[in-house]
């Protein structure tokens, strides 16, 4: 029997297109509350004339607030969007496009969210609130969780709220990170996940990457191997996907190494291991945390989207270990194309 949304679309296609354009609207609100109808029309490029219509009609039934800071989502409004989520992914699409993803990456799990991170800074928050959901889902009192740096981490943590699983849990950086910016460093992400949660946290005082003498080294000091210890012990790891080139110029890196990854065409990054389109190994730094063969028995959520990750997505997860991968509408269909 077909479903009332499929004869939905078919006798009304603008009540579809009337609610999937007040679905965004309350997302995105929510998302960046308080915000103003000027800034909001500007995001969504649509007219403020427009945008004021549409506010008028969400604060009448009683979805949003309006003050002078801005715009905010009510209790009621919260209840709705939640409830509206699961029907809103199949009407734009996106729950085809994670089942055709799974079958194309061989991956267990696909969550995909609407939009393109690229072009969209609110859907990179999207992505960590995806993230955070499953987190919640799979994890257990007592787990430790480790977490890699960048900016899709960062905007994953900042989705994060207290939870009384997660504040029984301990968060731990996937691996050193001095030499980036604070902000996106795996130590500064998992104290900021701690802190958001309500759980513990440890902190790894290295740099990103080593040389060989200095690997050596700094494995032996106690505290160090103390905390290697129970990152080794992790039961669930999240991380980014990086760009190759991107994420050798993010880290400073020196140019006959940039032109030996564009020599041997490399297209993606991950626990500092560099991978070409067919997912091979071409270069591997060292780093002090975990690495890819520590991953088994872990519960591995790989999280990235954008349009232009699409062949770093593809190559990483060809021969990787992941139990889910968080991606946005256009990654997804890119990855679909190849």
């Amino acid at each position: 029997m077909r479903t009332l949304l499929d004869l939905q679309k078919q006798l009304v296609p603008e009540l579809m297109d009337t609610m999937a354009k007040r679905y965004r609207l309350l997302q995105y609100i929510r998302l960046m509350q308080p915000i103003g109808r000027r800034t909001l029309a500007t995001n969504l490029q649509t007219s403020e004339r427009i945008v004021r219509g549409e506010v008028t009609l969400l604060k009448e039934q009683g979805l949003i607030d309006l003050t002078t800071a801005g715009m905010t989502m009510t209790a009621v409004g919260e209840t709705v969007f939640l409830e509206l989520e699961g029907m809103m992914s199949e009407l734009l699409g996106l729950r085809s496009l994670e089942e055709r993803l799974k079958q194309k990456l061989g991956v267990s799990q696909v969550i995909v969210v609407a939009g393109d991170s690229d072009q969209e800074e609110w859907v990179k928050q999207e992505l960590g609130r995806a993230c955070v959901k499953e987190l919640k889902r799979i994890v257990r009192a007592k787990d430790v969780l480790a977490v890699m740096g960048g900016t899709t981490l960062a905007a994953v943590a900042s989705m994060a709220t207290h939870d009384e699983t997660l504040a029984n849990t301990t968060f731990v950086p996937a691996r050193g990170g001095l030499g980036e910016k604070v902000e996106i460093q795996a130590n500064t992400i998992s104290a900021e996940f701690a802190r958001r949660t309500g759980a513990a946290y440890r902190l790894l005082h290295v740099p990103d990457q080593l040389s060989e003498e200095a690997y050596h080294s700094l494995v032996l000091e106690p505290s160090v191997k103390d905390i290697l210890h129970l990152i080794k012990s992790t039961s669930i790891v999240m991380h980014g996907i990086g760009d190759a080139k991107s994420m050798a110029a993010r880290r400073d890196s020196a140019q006959p190494f940039i032109e030996t990854l564009k020599r041997e065409e490399a297209v993606a990054e991950a626990f500092g291991y560099y991978f070409n389109s067919s997912g091979d190994i071409i270069h591997k730094q060292r780093t002090i945390g975990l690495q890819l063969n520590d991953l088994e028995g872990k519960y591995v959520i790989s999280i990235a989207g954008g349009h232009t990750k699409a062949n770093a997505i593809l190559a990483y997860m060809k021969n990787r270990p992941s139990d889910v991968l968080v991606t946005d509408e256009a990654a997804a269909k890119q990855l679909l194309f190849h």
